[in-house]
């Protein structure tokens, strides 16, 4: 498999995420529908290389976890330090004699402790109270379109016909959809 890249303007390093002429089957309101597509594919003996699941709309969440204060803050160091210090004690008890590891991994751990704790208070201070709150953020697409080389388009679309799969997009696998109905009378 060759890293170069495919088509026009396409990166270096992402010959993998393109095709040479993508067609669209079609648009999905979530991800396990666009899979199910690509994997009902694959079981009729389609090329699934020639594939790509593209996610669009994406938007970011942003989960609030918990109310910040200094005692958490404090907390969330040191424990932050201790895990530092182990690993650094633990690294370091590796070239030192066995009898001296155990006090060099106490010690690295109270040093990782101090550390982590005053580098969290003075990170805290320095926000002055406008972050209060420790969250967890994900960015997710809300829609998700599965494109096919051109050249498979067809054989694809038939699959999936009979396969009895819709997508929410495209007016049944990128058929182009009929003009709305004209007011204009031509007399």
């Amino acid at each position: 498999m060759s890293l170069q890249p495919k088509g026009p303007g396409a990166r270096p390093g992402f010959a993998t995420l393109s095709l040479d002429y993508p067609m669209s089957l079609g648009t999905f309101e979530k991800y396990d529908q666009a899979q199910k597509a690509v994997d009902v594919l694959s079981d009729n003996g389609f090329p699934v290389e020639n594939c790509l699941i593209v996610g669009t709309e994406l938007k970011q969440l942003e989960r609030v976890t918990a109310r910040l204060t200094w005692g958490r803050v404090a907390l969330g160091g040191a424990l932050s330090g201790l895990w530092l210090g182990l690993f650094v004690g633990l690294i370091f008890s590796l070239f030192n004699p066995p009898t001296s590891a155990f006090a060099l991994l106490v010690a690295t751990a109270l040093w990782g402790v101090l550390f982590g704790l005053i580098w969290s208070l003075v990170g805290y201070a320095f926000t002055r109270g406008t972050r209060d709150f420790s969250s967890v953020s994900q960015v997710v697409a809300t829609k998700y379109e599965v494109f096919v080389e051109h050249k498979f388009a067809e054989q694809a679309r038939g699959i999936l016909a009979k396969a009895n799969i819709q997508p929410s997009g495209m007016g049944g696998f990128g058929s182009p959809t009929p003009p709305p109905p004209s007011d204009r009378t031509d007399g």
